[in-house]
């Protein structure tokens, strides 16, 4: 039986940066070469960043990233490693929309471009184009029509798209007509919790119905509110995982498959196939042994969630050229948190924390903040705000409500006007719960550029709190999170003696609603049906729909479920229902 060797390079693309990711092809290309690899599979769209969104629609984008492939292709032959059979996903146009795409106005395709010897040998065109969750590809994207196969060292590799994988006709029924050695999957696909729960099966029912191994690679790094996660993986032709990179990192997995060798099918039979014949790979290194064949273990769920949330952080602030990051220290479990996850993302030297105590703060709240901030190791400074709310609340002849929204809104005043002197990038430290009930201040505690734990519910913030201990004690050093910051009530101190249970049910209670209204999508009457109480659910469901303007107007934060507010859940602010 022949053997396969296949190299996939999960790479973590700057968008829109043509230069650097052709630089970072380059590289991962040279590294492939000295395993022996027959042949090396990018992500989607690896060529420019996912999702490009709207720029798929301007032909100024397309036609330099055309010419940044055409250039890639040369070069790779100008540091001798022409010879290898690369595929790289990048969009290609523009192109006249085809009657069947599903935005007349669309001008790109969504593509997997194979080089060798210096110059683009084919292309395909992903057929599938998903419309659902984060995804806009009905926007943005013409479908292709044919299916592909590469050539490659004697076997026939199928080449499919992420979506296309997913649907169980078009390519998929084409490929297997086709009888294809091995297929070869790429992907732009972000984490979500659990989601190798479906993804691994999948492609492993799809091998025993290819009768072939499958190689999955997927994009790795933080875009705007998407993790990708990377967690690459082979799985043999009776679905058994033979590979599989870690997950949250850069990784090059290599892995020599038992493949079947082509069957000499007539192609002719086969609906629309486009075949790529590569020429034939002379290998000058011997097989690598420490390449061979890795398997990362799958990480606990806690631990996925803390390393999307520190990749998302981290990519959003490198990228886009912030020196670091400044955020109100309040001495409460979020804004503890969300300084544990910004210095596991940039370090202790780039993150500022801000104690700003009113006349209502508490001592222990005070000294939880600088507790918290000396656990970490960052800087904090103290800005007291009684002195600068005074007047205005005199002025104003506020008292009440809006007098607890004015502390909220000076404190978000010094947190931008220390953002706008330093260049810091301002962090909001508001949960998925709290925004989904809109307990916030608009342009106040919520104001920031990015949300750390926007996608993550109050009850996951204490999990998340207890695991990041744990984990710290288990490596015998000082836990980053203070006990007393887990443990104490939950309390905005706007006023004596507040708790956000004077105006909210318990958190448990209050999650397990959300959880039933916002992602199962379920009625009163249903949650009701569950056994919540009606007053109860009526009240959460009345603030959730209120706070809609507000949540239009909040930073952007990673996306770790399947429900997170902005691209995924998109609702009418004026909304009688």
């Amino acid at each position: 039986m022949p053997k396969l060797r296949v190299a996939l390079a999960q790479i973590n693309p700057r968008l829109g940066d043509l230069s650097f990711n052709s630089a970072l092809i380059r590289a991962f290309v040279s590294d492939a070469h000295l395993t022996g690899a027959d042949l090396i599979a990018f992500p989607e769209m690896a060529l420019t960043g996912y999702p490009i969104e709207d720029l798929a629609r301007r032909p100024d984008f397309l036609r330099s990233t055309r010419s940044a492939l055409d250039s890639l292709a040369a070069n790779l032959s100008a540091d001798s490693l022409g010879h290898i059979p690369v595929i790289v996903g990048l969009p290609t146009g523009p192109v006249s929309a085809a009657p069947h795409a599903p935005n007349p106005h669309a001008i790109a395709h969504n593509s997997a471009a194979v080089l060798q010897n210096g110059r683009v040998i084919g292309i395909y065109h992903k057929q599938h184009l998903p419309n659902y969750s984060v995804f806009d590809e009905y926007r943005n994207f013409v479908p292709g029509d044919a299916t592909c196969i590469v050539h490659v060292a004697g076997v026939d590799v199928g080449l499919l798209i992420c979506e296309d994988v997913w649907r169980d006709h078009g390519p998929i029924e084409q490929l297997k007509s086709a009888h294809p050695g091995t297929v070869i999957v790429i992907n732009g696909s972000p984490f979500e919790r659990d989601k190798d729960d479906v993804r691994i099966p999948l492609i492993a029912r799809r091998a025993q119905e290819f009768d072939a191994p499958i190689a999955y690679v997927n994009l790795v790094g933080g875009q705007d509110d998407l993790v990708f996660d990377g967690d690459s993986f082979i799985v043999s032709a009776g679905g058994k995982v033979v590979a599989r990179a870690g997950q949250f990192q850069e990784h090059l997995l290599v892995a020599e498959l038992d493949v079947r060798a082509n069957r000499f099918f007539d192609r002719g039979a086969v609906n629309r196939l486009t075949l790529i014949e590569t020429d034939p790979v002379v290998h000058e290194t011997a097989w690598a042994t420490s390449a061979q064949q890795q398997i990362f273990a799958e990480q606990p769920a806690l631990k996925q969630i803390w390393d999307a949330l520190v990749l998302g952080l981290r990519d959003y602030v490198d990228k886009n050229g912030f020196p670091g990051v400044v955020l109100g220290m309040s001495g409460g479990i979020d804004s503890a948190v969300c300084a544990a996850l910004a210095v596991d993302a940039l370090g202790s030297e780039r993150v500022l924390g801000i104690s700003m105590p009113s006349r209502y703060s508490s001592e222990h709240s005070r000294s939880d903040a600088y507790d918290s901030c000396e656990r970490l190791g960052i800087e904090v400074r103290t800005e007291p705000i009684a002195d600068l709310v005074a007047p205005v609340e005199t002025q104003l002849h506020l008292d009440g409500l809006s007098a607890e929204n004015l502390q909220a809104r000076i404190r978000g005043l010094i947190l931008m006007s220390v953002s706008n002197a330093e260049g810091h990038l301002v962090l909001s430290t508001g949960n998925k719960t709290e925004i989904a009930v809109g307990y916030s201040t608009i342009y106040g505690d919520s104001v920031g550029g990015f949300a750390p734990i926007k996608d993550v519910p109050k009850m996951l913030v204490w999990e998340l709190a207890r695991w990041r201990n744990d984990v710290a004690l288990g490596r015998g050093v000082t836990p980053p999170i203070p006990p007393n910051s887990i443990t104490k009530p939950p309390s905005a101190e706007l006023r004596p003696g507040q708790t956000d249970q004077d105006s909210l049910p318990p958190y448990d209670v209050l999650d397990a609603i959300l959880e039933g209204y916002i992602v199962q999508h379920l009625s009163l009457e249903e949650l009701v049906n569950k056994g919540f109480d009606r007053e109860t659910v009526t009240h959460i469901i009345a603030l959730v729909k209120r706070a809609e303007w507000k949540r239009r107007q909040g930073a952007i934060g990673p996306k770790i479920s399947e429900m997170a507010f902005g691209r995924d859940r998109r609702l009418p602010i004026t909304n009688a229902t």
